[in-house]
Order: C-alpha cells, then structure tokens, then sequence
C-alpha cells in the first residue's frame, strides 16, 4: 500500500500542501498529488500552487476558519521555503 508520505515523495510538496491542493479543487489527495506532479513540471506550476493556497486561506477566513487558515499559512510559508522562487516579488 502507498502511504501519504510515498505521495509526497512523488511530486516533492508536504503533505499539508497536497491537503491545499485537494481542498481547492475538491479531489481526493492522490489526485491531487498527481495534479501536483504534473504542475511541478509546468513553467508556471509552482505558481498556481501557491495560487490554490492562497484563495484556500481566503475560503477559511471568510468561513470563519481561523484555526485551518493558520494551517494553511503553514502550508504556504513551506512552500515559500523550499521554492522561493514563488514568493510574490521575486519571480
């Protein structure tokens, strides 16, 4: 059997930012590390991910989510860790 971890390691995200992706576009996660896979090797993939990130934090503060908001704070300033590259103002 293929564990989270096993899927993470198969599109190189957290498995908090796999979360993000499934929440925001309503799919289950394996899907969503897949579609993570395939946006790792777009030329504006990791964009997009930060993207979804983004208007998640958004939905859980508007629905009042504060607690998931900041897991998802989390989730984003992973990401701005392992790609910089994605940070607003420096691509």
């Amino acid at each position: 059997m293929i564990s989270a971890i096993d899927i993470c390691g198969f599109c190189g995200l957290d498995p908090e930012q796999i979360d993000a992706i499934a929440e925001h576009e309503h799919i289950p996660e394996v899907a969503a590390a897949a579609l993570a896979s395939y946006l790792m090797h777009q030329a504006h993939g990791l964009e997009h991910v930060r993207d979804m990130i983004v208007d998640d934090i958004k939905a859980a503060f508007k629905q009042g989510r504060k607690r998931h908001a900041a897991e998802l704070v989390m989730a984003l300033r992973n990401l701005f860790e392992h790609f910089p590259e994605v940070r607003p103002g420096l691509g």
